[in-house]
């Protein structure tokens, strides 16, 4: 079973606050990018892995998908889900993606936000999703970038002159990752970039795009603190068809 660390009491109070959270889809600086990437909603049965506060699914249905499926591990997410949620089309379970079974070609759109970085078999969940899909349906996610993840002691660096650097260091290490990010001790899973790209063609996807996200300097105007986030690719953004 995957870490549940978002039903502890202390990284759900720190997540609860980030930007993201409290304002949804706006307030992540990658929904542009990532909703650039996403078919028309009309009619769609759409499967949200790792929904969260369930930002995704009523966006989906506000955009004409005929229905949504948002599985989560944690209680805390999936209850603020259901909290905020009303409309029958939307359902919400509980799953373990690193376990998770679905029904076949019972989906148009697979999609997911920032989840599959905490999956240790991402093979298996791939293969899980492409069975799940209909023909022609589309496959949409983000996760943390393998550059972000990949050092084991992951954090800014200063130079003397002042200046900052990340560390890329094991990258071609893959497996679990530890960071004290809102709390102590939360597991992570780094793939190198190839891995997760070889693991979708092996499943049978077909590449769309990828996306290696960065503010743009519109972004940037509006949101000068980002402005680190130019210095190392800090999230995957993936766009694949199921053939």
């Amino acid at each position: 079973m995957a870490q549940n660390i978002y039903d502890r009491d202390d990284f759900f109070a720190g997540y609860s606050r980030l930007p993201r959270s409290q304002h949804g889809l706006d307030g992540a600086p990658e929904w542009p990018a990532i909703r650039a990437l996403l078919p028309d909603m009309a009619g769609r049965r759409v499967v949200d892995l790792g929904c969260g506060f369930g930002w995704f699914a009523r966006w989906a249905r506000e955009n004409g998908a005929a229905s949504v499926l948002g599985l989560d591990l944690s209680d805390n997410m999936l209850a603020r889900a259901r909290a905020d949620t009303a409309d029958s089309a939307i359902r919400y379970e509980q799953a373990d993606l690193d376990t998770l079974v679905l029904p076949p070609a019972a989906f148009d759109l697979a999609y997911s936000s920032l989840a599959f970085h905490y999956v240790a078999d991402f093979p298996r969940l791939v293969k899980t999703v492409h069975a799940a899909l209909a023909p022609g349906a589309a496959f949409v996610f983000s996760i943390e970038h393998p550059i972000l993840m990949a050092s084991r002691q992951a954090g800014w660096q200063q130079h003397a002159d002042g200046t900052r650097c990340w560390p890329v260091d094991h990258y071609a290490v893959e497996g679990e990752r530890r960071s004290d990010w809102l709390a102590d001790g939360v597991i992570k899973q780094h793939r190198m970039l190839a891995t997760t790209v070889n693991a979708l063609l092996d499943a049978g996807f077909a590449l769309r795009r990828l996306v290696e996200w960065a503010p743009s300097p519109e972004l940037l105007r509006a949101r000068p603190d980002l402005q680190a986030e130019l210095e190392r690719p800090m999230f995957l953004i993936v766009a694949a068809e199921r053939s």
